[in-house]
């Protein structure tokens, strides 16, 4: 049969379109027109397109044809800069049961200021914790990605209620037994009285499951010998402040608790501080300075805190635990101690150096219940702001976020950066964080797993919490 010129090249357009759709794939989300940030090389790679499907990454590539994908949700980034999602290394959900929906309520803070993940550092309401850490997971709970210790371990007379004590070799095990049980994501050590003895008796069993074990140290314990048995991390600046004087074995022997720390401080010794920063370093050991936290209370008493819009968000039952700590500031200026105000400037000053040495260190808000006017997402943004001042460049600022976090995990695979195979946790910025560290404020829009939270829904978000 003879086939006219019509039929011909219908039947040809027929061909091609069908071959295009064998090729074309199909994608959950795509983002065009990116600017994507590489903290690692300090670099900005320019026109890239971001192809996601399944809460993860599967590909990242430069310009694109846009007749060979589909997407369920197309965004134009138009030039804006594109980075993975803080991390907020340093929080707590608690306060009991009668703060359980007051804690709740604050997990879209998180991610209105760009938070996709927080590592939650133990407090007295895991299985609600646990309970949301999967509700997330599935979708069904707008919030960060949750990692947790679950309860602290502690002595016989615990500093925070929820948390596990511990007295002998034979509690240590049950209690970690039990941690292992709630799948915690690395062991969190507190000092209300947990023994020098049992504390490393914690490293060397966890060390023996493969845990990671970071926190408090007790004062009369030893931090070098701590991290020769295996300590993973220290949870703010007193520890590692204790090996980097050479008077704290004999403060050790006067059984004087936190009351050393300000002579620690007066006798710090950098030449030994550098020796130790090295073995940290050596080792591993991470370190979460929390330095904003230390500046909000140690000015405390002289910052009116009552006007700040982000009380707005905050329950009144966690606005009533606040007190505690402003009674704590008066009790400490009635007896005149400054060990607040002093620890804040040493802490600031160890930072560079610590960094220098090649410490990881690890950006933290130590935000929740308790802590005074520290509030979830924002505190995260001065503590980066804090890192900054005290001396590092801004793509170190923003590592200690979002590469050293899942690092101290061994995530670093899964995320860190923008790349095929990682987990679809992005921000959208206006502006470039690596020439101002306050452009992370600049969110245009928000990415969790590959769920998209533009500037109207964070806002939205945000209005149904007040």
């Amino acid at each position: 049969m003879k086939m006219n010129k019509l039929t011909y090249f219908l039947l040809l357009a027929i061909t091609l379109s069908s071959c295009k759709n064998k090729e074309s794939k199909v994608y959950d989300l795509v983002i065009l027109n990116a600017r994507i940030i590489n903290v690692e090389n300090e670099s900005v790679s320019e026109g890239q397109s971001i192809f996601i499907s399944g809460g993860e990454i599967v590909e990242v590539r430069k310009g694109v044809d846009k007749e060979q994908f589909t997407a369920d949700r197309l965004i134009d980034a138009n030039g804006k800069f594109v980075m993975p999602g803080l991390w907020d290394n340093h929080v707590h959900f608690r306060g009991g049961d009668t703060l359980v929906e007051e804690n709740k309520d604050l997990l879209p803070l998180f991610l209105a200021y760009g938070i996709t993940t927080v590592r939650d550092a133990g407090g007295d309401i895991t299985p609600n914790v646990l309970k949301w850490k999967d509700q997330i997971e599935k979708g069904e709970l707008d919030g960060p990605r949750i990692f947790s210790s679950g309860p602290k371990l502690d002595g016989d007379k615990p500093a925070w209620p929820g948390s596990i004590k511990v007295t002998s070799k034979a509690e240590i095990v049950a209690a970690l037994d039990s941690l292992e049980g709630l799948e915690v994501d690395y062991v969190k050590t507190y000092d209300g009285n947990l023994s020098a003895e049992d504390y490393y008796s914690i490293i060397e069993e966890a060390e023996k499951r493969g845990l990671k074990v970071t926190g408090h140290m007790p004062m009369s314990a030893d931090f070098l010998k701590a991290i020769s048995l295996g300590l993973d991390g220290a949870e703010h600046m007193y520890y590692p402040l204790k090996a980097c004087s050479p008077a704290g074995d004999s403060l050790t022997k006067l059984n004087l608790g936190y009351g050393m720390i300000e002579p620690l401080i007066d006798t710090y010794d950098p030449e030994l501080a550098a020796e130790v920063f090295t073995k940290m370093s050596e080792e591993n050991v991470y370190v979460t300075p929390t330095l904003y936290i230390g500046k909000t209370l140690s000015e405390i008493l002289e910052v009116d805190h009552q006007q700040d819009l982000l009380l707005n968000y905050i329950g009144s039952g966690i606005q009533q635990t606040y007190q505690g700590r402003i009674e704590g500031a008066k009790r400490a200026k009635a007896s005149g101690s400054k060990m607040r105000e002093k620890m804040e400037e040493i802490s600031a000053r160890m930072i560079e150096p610590m960094q220098n040495a090649g410490v990881s260190l690890l950006a933290g808000s130590d935000c929740g219940a308790f802590n005074s006017y520290v509030y979830p997402g924002e505190s995260l943004h001065w503590e980066l702001n804090a890192l900054s001042k005290a001396g590092l460049s801004n793509a170190q600022t923003i590592r200690t976020s979002i590469i050293n976090g899942p690092e101290f995990l061994d995530l670093g695979n899964e995320y860190g950066s923008i790349a095929s195979g990682k987990v679809a946790d992005i921000l959208i910025l206006d502006k470039n964080p690596l020439e101002n560290i306050d452009n992370l404020k600049k969110i245009n829009t928000v990415i969790k797993s590959g769920r998209v939270y533009d500037r109207k829904s964070l806002n939205t978000m945000l209005e149904n919490l007040r």
